[in-house]
């Protein structure tokens, strides 16, 4: 199954503008709580190096995109509703946002870092509210949520478990199914808090939340508005809270983006720099706020952020690694003669024949062996792929 990245955070702080430089969806945007009311959906990309620069691959790959050796390979984002302090209590849009976040795999949670949005997501002077605040209640409205899923029936696991010797672990499994949590994930929380699993009548309400904090989706920080003062004074402060932190300007991404997809300049999402494009006459109001943005963003940032978000929430918080697919491992390229046509996400640890499923269950039903193009070596079913193999799938049975 694809992983989804959910984009989360109070109103106000730029998150629906994140996620429309992310996939150059047309969203709402506006200065008020509540603008996104259902969740949008849309394709973003992750950025890595091709292998084609390795393979001395001149034409330009197939399906994914890959510009001069960077291989921008689609992944699906969800923005989901804004959240306010009480949603687990149904405050707000609080229960249409914490079942929009069940199909997310890892969160990327928006944080106004200049300080200029308060706890209810509405505008106040910046450096008067401290963004941590956002980050804990954010933690705090999901232990919570997850507190009324565990706790339901609670009395009722415990006899199952310390009258009936049921394992606890498919029990908890069961309820949590819907959100996501695996085995794995409920193995991990119990080996972290050390809780006696023959017997959970003796865990206290504070070991069980303590528990369910361990089962938070994992998430990074987009300390976003990083062209406001004092956003870097406050990005230190958020580095402290034990998450992945990204300095970003979603607002300063999505004008480069949509600059770009009108050919007044050049810029590929992630770069440090955007060119513009010969024979454009610019406005001066156009040249003043591309001056402030290769300014006050991309020369102090390094880019703007939006695009190193996407990339690490894919590749660090769910270890996703790149595969590449071919029919041909001469040619590298698929029946249709496409050079290295696709890139494919993976999670770490995703098997020969795995992969060969996630292509299609025909070449998985019928598989033979795979061929490790690098070293021209067959390998197995149980093989595990590596970050940017280039693999080719022989099987009994042929897709489409």
């Amino acid at each position: 199954m694809p992983r989804v990245v959910g984009v989360v955070g109070k109103p106000n702080v730029g998150k629906s503008t994140f996620f429309s430089a992310a996939t150059l969806a047309h969203v709402p945007i506006a200065n008020y709580p509540f603008t996104t009311i259902k969740p949008n959906i849309g394709m973003g990309y992750v950025r890595t190096h091709c292998v084609c620069r390795e393979f001395n691959v001149t034409d330009n790959p197939g399906n994914s995109t890959c510009v001069n050796g960077i291989r921008l390979i689609p992944v699906e984002i969800v923005d989901c509703a804004g959240l306010v302090p009480g949603a687990w209590q149904g405050r707000g849009l609080g229960n249409q946002f914490l079942d929009e976040i069940r199909q997310a795999d890892a969160l990327i949670h928006v944080v106004d870092a200049s300080g200029s949005t308060d706890s209810e997501g509405k505008p106040c002077d910046p450096g008067t509210h401290d963004p941590r605040e956002d980050v804990r209640f954010l933690e705090h409205e999901l232990d919570m949520w997850l507190l009324q899923i565990v706790k339901k029936e609670w009395d009722r696991a415990v006899r199952r478990v310390e009258g009936a010797k049921e394992d606890l672990t498919p029990i908890l499994e069961e309820k949590l199914s819907g959100l996501g949590i695996k085995k794995d994930h409920i193995i991990r929380a119990r080996a972290k808090t050390g809780l006696n699993f023959e017997r959970p009548g003796s865990w206290s309400d504070d070991q069980i939340l303590r528990f369910v904090s361990e089962l938070r989706k994992p998430l990074l920080i987009a300390a976003n508005k990083m062209d406001v003062s004092p956003a870097e004074k406050n990005l230190e402060t958020l580095g402290g809270l034990g998450h992945m932190v990204v300095p970003c300007c979603a607002e300063a991404e999505l004008a480069l983006r949509r600059a770009a997809e009108k050919e007044i300049l050049s810029y590929l999402p992630g770069d440090s720099n955007f060119k513009i494009a010969e024979n454009r006459q610019l406005t001066p109001e156009q040249v003043n706020a591309l001056t402030r943005i290769r300014e006050k963003v991309l020369l102090p940032l390094g880019s703007t952020g939006v695009q190193d978000a996407l990339s690490l929430a894919f590749f660090k918080l769910l270890q996703m690694i790149a595969v590449y697919p071919v029919e041909d491992p001469e040619k590298l390229t698929d029946h249709k003669g496409r050079i290295l046509p696709d890139a494919y996400l993976v999670p770490y640890g995703t098997t020969a024949k795995e992969f060969a499923g996630t292509i299609h269950s025909d070449l998985a039903a019928g598989f033979l062996y795979a061929t490790e193009v690098r070293s021209k070596m067959r390998v197995a079913d149980d093989y595990v792929l590596k970050d940017n193999d280039v693999i080719s799938i022989v099987s009994a049975k042929r897709h489409a």
